[in-house]
């Protein structure tokens, strides 16, 4: 179970970005593609022309670089309440100083993980309660939702592969066993089940290039 099984998330407190800008945030377990699709998705915005800003979370600021370093590479425990709580106030400086700024200016905020991290790691990975973990960060945000999310869908196991092929450390997630990695692909895909119109869910292990297309149909789409 992922605790999102149970009963049904809350409404949303409040209706997607809506501004003149676009918000599109990148999901998915840890070697799911992120980082290349949202590396060829600024590529291609950029050359129609679009202003483009390419953050993450956590560490899309100076003080969530600070947060990264504790939530990532701590050598300690930390509570899973304290985790959540520190994922929760990086994006509440995060969307105040860098995304609601560029969305208001009109810019397509390409993020690498938003809140359904929180909601998958913490709450269905960690088996605290997913409805709270989602209304934190809907506190800590004002409510802000992206008008699209894309979901790379990848078994764990396939994930740990590729993870072992980068040859680098694992950080405090990665390293994590199999059946917290399980959870955590169970909690992205019943959030994507409650509210099909924002995710997009892809298979992980197409080509980098199909993925490319289908995510610039939806984004062409929504900036219609």
């Amino acid at each position: 179970m992922t605790g999102l099984e149970s009963r049904p998330l809350h409404a949303p407190r409040a209706a997607p970005a809506g501004g003149p800008g676009l918000f599109v945030t990148f999901e998915g377990g840890d070697g799911a593609g992120k980082t290349t699709q949202a590396s060829m998705l600024e590529e291609w915005l950029a050359a129609d022309g679009r202003d483009v800003v390419r953050t993450r979370e956590p560490g899309g600021t100076e003080v969530g670089v600070r947060i990264r370093e504790i939530v990532l590479h701590h050598r300690g425990h930390i509570a899973a309440r304290a985790e959540a709580l520190l994922y929760a106030a990086d994006r509440a400086h995060h969307v105040e100083t860098v995304v609601q700024p560029a969305i208001a200016r009109g810019d397509v905020v390409i993020q690498d993980r938003y809140l359904d991290s929180s909601v998958a790691y913490q709450g269905a990975g960690r088996v605290l309660d997913a409805d709270d973990v989602r209304a934190l960060s809907l506190w800590a945000t004002g409510g802000l939702l992206p008008d699209l999310t894309v979901l790379l869908d990848l078994d764990p196991t396939a994930a740990r592969r590729r993870l072992d092929a980068a040859d680098k450390p694992f950080d405090r997630l990665e390293a994590e066993k199999s059946d917290f990695h399980a959870r955590v692909r169970a909690g992205f895909l019943a959030l994507a089940l409650r509210e099909p119109e924002r995710f997009l869910v892809l298979d992980a292990t197409q080509a980098p290039e199909i993925l490319a297309a289908r995510v610039r149909d939806a984004v062409a789409e929504r900036l219609r």
